[in-house]
């Protein structure tokens, strides 16, 4: 398709050689790697070379690496998984942030409908959690934290490991959504105070429908998904390995082109907030989020005067794809939650939109989505 896709945030486009890695595995025949057959044990040994592949870049021994369905099924298994576990011990307590991704937030809930209790902690003006703010959640009754590694709407990056050591000594299960981090921020399993870590391989350009959970060797952990023996008995179901294939290359390759990805998409992060503020001045294209402190290819703009629906419409009008926030809940008309934890003013959270980057995109056609941008928040604001 032609246009300017400016929503990697939601789904990065899938890599060539990503897919013909994927090609490639399904071209090696229709074994089921539970198989004990010739067949089997071919998937198997391209499943467990794509397991493999992912330990070594993310810094943990293969075992520690269960592969779900995507993000939100790594968020849910944790959240869940880890905090029932946690509540036959008396841990009946769970601390998450107010700016997680639905799928955290929505696991909380469904685990306070079961009876526990659940804090949500609220961010700074900037989207950042203080470590003492979580702290300060604790009770001698909390069993687990969760703690996005880095927001998926304004891009702030968090301070995972002072939190995660904050946990450590007195025996609560930190649990990191990382998903938006791989690939933009360094990431070192052995060395982050975490005992669960959430993966998806389609923001990496990867494919969509599946991901990863890390769970660290003894941490509290109770399948969500039940049926065969599959990944240890952490979660059944034939495993999908052409994916996974793919998922290990994407993977690999994030890890390999990180530092000239995060210097390039950080120019053109830069480049568009600096157009759409002279054009538009720097009260009428507002960045929202930790400047000094957040995802490369993130930004997220509140126009003022404008709203956020219409400006979408208009932007797609215009060949133009940006978000309003997270793709799983950008369909709905509710103002943005992380946002609103934030405590952002009404005029900031109806007129916000998300702008998000990846290799594909050029500097020219950041002057172009500048350009098309102000001209639609200039006719939207003075009607």
């Amino acid at each position: 398709m032609k246009g300017i896709y400016l929503d990697h945030a939601a789904s990065a486009p899938l890599l060539p050689e990503v897919a013909e890695a994927m090609l490639d595995a399904m071209r090696g025949g229709p074994g089921n790697p539970s198989s004990l057959h010739a067949f089997g044990r071919a998937a198997r040994a391209r499943l467990t070379d794509a397991r493999d592949r992912i330990a070594a870049k993310l810094n943990c021994k293969p075992s520690e690496i269960v592969f779900t369905s995507g993000g939100t099924e790594s968020d849910n298994a944790a959240v869940i998984g880890a905090a029932r576990m946690q509540g036959r011990r008396g841990k009946t307590h769970v601390v998450v942030s107010a700016i997680e991704h639905h799928a955290v937030l929505h696991a909380a809930d469904a685990l306070e409908r079961e009876g526990f209790a659940v804090t949500r902690v609220l961010p700074d003006a900037t989207g950042f959690v203080d470590p003492a703010a979580v702290e300060e959640a604790l009770r001698p009754e909390t069993g687990l934290v969760s703690v996005m590694w880095a927001n998926n709407e304004v891009g702030t990056i968090q301070p995972v490991r002072e939190i995660g050591e904050r946990l450590v000594a007195r025996g609560i299960v930190f649990h990191v959504d990382a998903v938006q981090a791989l690939g933009a921020v360094p990431i070192d399993l052995k060395e982050t105070p975490a005992g669960l870590v959430s993966f998806s391989a389609h923001k990496l350009g990867g494919p969509q429908g599946i991901g990863a959970l890390y769970i660290a060797g003894g941490t509290p952990f109770e399948p969500l998904i039940h049926g065969g023996s599959q990944e240890r008995k952490r979660r059944a179901g034939t495993e999908n390995v052409a994916a996974a294939c793919g998922f290990a290359l994407a993977v690999e390759l994030a890890v390999e082109r990180q530092d000239q990805k995060v210097r390039r998409l950080a120019a053109l992060r830069d480049r568009l907030e600096a157009l759409l503020i002279g054009k538009l001045g720097p009260a009428g294209a507002i960045v929202n989020g930790r400047i000094g402190s957040r995802l490369p290819h993130v930004t997220n703009i509140s126009f003022i005067g404008a709203d956020t629906e219409t400006l979408l419409m208009a932007l797609d009008l215009e060949d133009i794809a940006a978000a309003s926030g997270s793709a799983c809940s950008s369909g709905s008309l509710e103002r943005s939650h992380v946002l609103k934890a934030m405590g952002l003013p009404e005029e900031r959270l109806k007129s916000a939109v998300r702008f998000s980057f990846g290799p594909s995109n050029t500097m020219e056609e950041i002057e172009t989505a500048a350009e098309k941008i102000a001209t639609i928040a200039n006719r939207l604001r003075n009607k």
